[in-house]
């Protein structure tokens, strides 16, 4: 589950609020056993994905660098190079 969780910080274009969104969703899964909750235990879960997503916009919006940004593309393919020797393919 959790990989899906990517590095936010220091990209150009910063990380959109989908992107903050979605990563807090992947830790509440990961955290709370559950792809989907049951309907007794949505709104707690619904409450700590927005925690959790107001928690690292906060994080992300604090973090300074002297780094350069990155760039989303050349990451990318990195990793799918990456992925590639990991599995040969």
């Amino acid at each position: 589950m959790c990989r899906n969780i990517r590095v936010l910080h220091n990209f150009e274009p910063p990380a959109t609020s989908s992107e903050v969104q979605a990563a807090a969703l992947q830790y509440v899964r990961k955290v709370s056993g559950a792809a989907k909750p049951s309907a007794a235990n949505q709104e707690a879960f619904d409450r700590a994905v927005a925690a959790v997503a107001a928690a690292t916009q906060e994080l992300l919006d604090a973090l300074v660098t002297a780094a350069p940004p990155k760039d989303r593309e050349v990451e990318a393919a990195k990793a799918k190079a990456r992925a590639a020797e990991r599995y040969g393919r």
